[in-house]
């Protein structure tokens, strides 16, 4: 199953991060935040990613372009031209990465990376949250409910968009920027059936707005309920914060 991952945001919030470099980008530890959440997937068998590009995207194509180039001991041959790659230490991943427009809404940037996925359930989330979500569990739960659409549900403090929650973990409606009220929300690290695109018309469509929405009064969108670690990196408080866990050596994401 493909992984699908938002990385094209101009993250202004955390701007005096952005303004060289894009979100997902920001090193936590020496690895961009983009990495960690790929390594906690990964953890769970998940190695086959898409990711979605938009602002200053060409650094993530030369990160991973150069991935296992860096990640080896590697012998040059002048006289031939010939390199030999040692001791490889990269993942097993299939990585796609799709410039989804500078200015595309998450929506949008979802819609163009349609034919990468093709008829095919996939997962979906941003690039700028950890957690410690056991995604395979999530998938168990997505199947077992049999809806076209879940996402993870998660208790921050506050300023994110809440869910309705009734019976059977079912979403009843999806409130945005609800107050912190203890109110279960959308932490993302969703899972979702290839029906979902046509819930989103173009590169205007805000992926939390009409889709979700419309999924919800469908009875098509269901939560599955994750009470352990889960942060977003919003602003630079944020990422001090998790990049003051990474250096403790008990980050809670670090499932690897």
């Amino acid at each position: 199953m493909k992984v699908v991952i938002l990385a094209g945001g101009y993250g202004t919030r955390i701007s005096e991060e952005t303004h060289s470099r894009p979100k997902p980008m920001i090193p936590i530890g020496e690895r961009p935040i983009l990495w960690h959440i790929m390594k906690t997937y990964s953890h769970y068998g998940f190695n086959e990613f898409v990711i979605c590009l938009g602002y200053k995207g060409h650094m993530v194509k030369e990160y991973f372009a150069n991935y296992i180039r860096d990640e080896s001991d590697l012998t040059l041959d002048y006289r031939s031209g010939d390199s030999q790659y040692h001791s490889q230490g990269a993942e097993p991943w299939q990585i796609t990465l799709v410039n989804t427009g500078k200015d595309s809404m998450t929506g949008g940037r979802v819609k163009r990376i349609q034919r990468y996925i093709g008829n095919e359930p996939f997962m979906l989330t941003y690039g700028d949250g950890l957690c410690d979500v056991n995604f395979q569990e999530l998938l168990k739960f997505h199947k077992a409910h049999g809806k076209l659409a879940t996402v993870t549900a998660v208790q921050p403090a506050g300023r994110f968009g809440a869910l309705g929650l009734g019976a059977g973990d079912r979403v009843n409606d999806f409130h945005e920027k609800l107050k912190g009220d203890g109110k279960w929300v959308n932490g993302g690290f969703m899972v979702l059936q290839p029906e979902v695109f046509d819930y989103i018309e173009g590169d205007h469509t805000i992926f939390e707005q009409e889709p979700l929405i419309s999924l919800a009064s469908g009875g098509e969108l269901h939560a599955f309920r994750h009470d352990g670690f889960w942060y977003a990196m919003d602003t630079l408080r944020d990422k001090n914060h998790l990049q003051a866990l990474w250096d403790s050596g008990q980050a809670p994401w670090k499932l690897w």
